[in-house]
């Protein structure tokens, strides 16, 4: 069964994963455009991190903040890590033609490293979908890149904003946007890519090259 999120802090209500689509609003419910990403970069400075357990335990006197925070964090075990770390389990595409879904485990096994990870006729919408567990503390702005190569030059590069999500046990299911394969002669063939994850201390937390084919649709 999975389990359905709303808003930016993954606070979630049900039983074992918790599914989010496409762009999260920010604080005052917008929704935040790839570009703002590179607006204002160098002048943020992030706050210190402080270990959860700590963050958990200096409210123990307000009950009602102290229950927010059971229903946020669930059963999670606290330690004293400052640094948040986001496992992720695998890579998925989901197709919108009722063709199923292929699903990747990660990290890839590195007998398939270099291989065509996954085809996709021309004209096609497709989604990538991720899982992935969040460990230890809050990781706040949780942000991915995917930039696109066909024979060395770059034809495709997208941002967006995941959200900031605290640490569960049940592995949080994310579909980014729904994305159009090109179509075409010139489209055709084999892409290069790689897909990038960041918080907002510019902490990375997943590097992932990959290669698919976009074929002639039958």
């Amino acid at each position: 069964m999975e389990r359905e999120a709303t808003g930016t802090s993954g606070e979630a209500a049900g039983s074992d994963s918790i599914v989010m689509n496409g762009k999260l609003p920010d604080n005052h419910g917008e929704e935040i455009e790839a570009d703002e990403f590179d607006e204002d970069e160098d002048a943020f400075v992030p706050s210190p991190l402080v270990p959860l357990k700590e963050q958990i335990e200096k409210d123990q006197d307000d009950e009602s903040l102290r229950r927010w925070k059971e229903k946020l964090l669930g059963a999670v075990a606290l330690d004293d890590h400052r640094d948040p770390e986001v496992k992720f389990h695998s890579i998925g595409i989901v197709l919108d033609d009722d063709s199923g879904e292929i699903t990747t485990p990660l990290p890839v096994d590195e007998s398939l490293s270099g291989r065509v990870m996954f085809s996709l006729a021309e004209g096609s919408k497709y989604q990538l979908k991720l899982t992935f567990t969040v460990l230890h503390n809050l990781v706040s702005g949780l942000t991915y890149s995917n930039t696109v190569w066909k024979a060395g030059v770059q034809v495709d590069k997208s941002k967006g904003m995941l959200g900031t999500f605290a640490p569960h046990k049940e592995p949080y299911v994310y579909k980014l946007d729904e994305e159009t394969t090109p179509s075409g002669v010139l489209a055709r063939g084999i892409y290069s890519a790689k897909l990038k994850f960041e918080d907002d201390d510019r902490r990375s937390h997943m590097e992932l090259d990959y290669t698919f084919e976009i074929k002639k649709r039958r």
